[in-house]
């Protein structure tokens, strides 16, 4: 890895449109790992989650974070009378920029003038802690912001692309400019990469890194042992993307055919009370619950407490929650999408299935369900080993801290 030129210090800024969130461990572990590895982390966000924050780690993060919608209107109205006068020619050329993005974007004129207010208010901030390159993740909002103060201040900037909201906005949220003007791009995925290179002349390819996201030493354990019980487990947010309703309705076959199960939904999200009353339509209450959000530490013990883990997301990047069930040990089901083969092998260290095939998903259940304890622990083995070796939060930050290093350097 090469050192940091004497006067280039390892500083600089991380912005994400609402951080801390309960989804968003990962990016607290990338920050955390950075830091350990000598960078000073200035952490950014357009605004707070708007729900409780839950997570005690989460919650240490609040204070280290500073919010842009937070400040009073004076004193972003402030920022930009300051930044019309002290640099007229930038904010005129970052003005036509806003413009630009707003004729092509998916989001009404007012939000790229949002966008433009919140840019002259971190511009500030970042010259004022003396910041010289701005890391966002997501291609979305966020990613309009740091754009805009490349323009504003010349503080150079790169991103992270998860998908799949990138993927279905590419033309929406200007993700072509975005990835031209940046100084460097991360995909979490091969695939993501994949699709990242499709936008962008191949002379650009290079700039497109994979860096996986990581998992941290709570879930890295030495050892792991099969869980011999009849529960399965799904973790994340309760909405379409996921597929919980499909779940539901794939348990809903099992107990008709009289297999013996206990389904675990771990979140909350706007789609609970339609899964609620799904859950009551198939009679399933003595089998199915919903235990809302929950901290790091419960989500673990409810992942160790299951025969295995299950996800049937319509649309994925590459769920970290996956990272998380496979290095304790269990094996996964989930869909053939996106970045999970990557990481998922098809009766190896989980089961594949076809994204919306309820009879499919039944049946990778009722598998995991009937296969020996054995098979199980060697499964296990396997997930753990493709984490430790592909999604080590070490491993992965030090990739970052390498591209920040040449990043600051140019």
């Amino acid at each position: 890895m090469p050192e940091l030129k004497p006067s280039t210090p390892k500083r600089l800024g991380y912005l994400i449109n609402q951080y801390p969130k309960i989804s968003h461990s990962f990016i607290r572990r990338e920050i955390l790992a950075l830091e350990t590895l000598g960078w000073e982390i200035h952490r950014f966000a357009l605004r707070g989650w708007d729900a409780e924050v839950v997570d005690p780690d989460d919650r240490a993060e609040l204070g280290r974070t500073a919010y842009v919608l937070d400040r009073s209107a004076l004193s972003i109205a402030w920022a930009i009378v300051i930044t019309m006068f002290a640099a007229p020619g930038k904010f005129g050329r970052s003005l036509i920029m806003a413009l630009a993005l707003m004729r092509r974007s998916d989001r009404p004129f007012f939000r790229h003038v949002i966008y433009l207010a919140e840019a002259c208010w971190l511009a500030r901030e970042l010259r004022q802690r003396q910041l010289s390159h701005l890391h966002v993740h997501f291609g979305t909002n966020p990613t309009d912001v740091a754009l805009l103060i490349n323009c504003l201040a010349g503080v150079s900037f790169s991103f992270t692309v998860h998908g799949p909201e990138e993927f279905d906005r590419v033309g929406g949220i200007n993700l072509k400019t975005k990835v031209e003007q940046a100084k460097f791009v991360v995909a979490i995925s091969s695939f993501g990469r994949a699709q990242l290179m499709r936008l962008i002349d191949p002379s650009g390819w290079r700039k497109i890194k994979v860096v996986h996201c990581g998992v941290d030493e709570r879930f890295l354990v030495s050892s792991v042992k099969a869980n011999e019980s009849n529960r399965l487990v799904c973790v994340g947010r309760l909405c379409e993307q996921k597929g919980q309703a499909l779940l539901v309705s794939a348990a809903a076959q099992l107990a008709s055919s009289g297999v013996g199960f206990e389904l675990v939904l771990v979140g909350d999200g706007e789609h609970r009370p339609m899964i609620e009353q799904l859950i009551r339509d198939h009679q399933l209450q003595g089998k199915v619950r919903i235990t809302g959000w929950s901290d790091g530490e419960t989500v673990r013990q409810e992942i160790l407490g299951a025969r295995g883990f299950v996800l049937p997301s319509f649309a994925e990047g590459l769920a970290v929650v996956l990272m998380e069930a496979m290095a304790l040990g269990r094996p996964v089901l989930t869909t053939y999408i996106a970045g999970n083969p990557e990481l998922v092998v098809h009766e190896q260290n989980g089961w594949l299935f076809p994204a919306g095939a309820e009879d499919e998903l039944a049946d990778a259940m009722r598998r995991c369900l009937e296969t020996p304890a054995s098979v199980l622990q060697a499964m296990g083995e396997h997930g753990a080993l493709a984490v430790a070796q592909k999604h080590n939060v070490k491993t992965e930050a030090g990739k970052l801290s390498e591209l920040f290093a040449q990043a600051l350097e140019k």
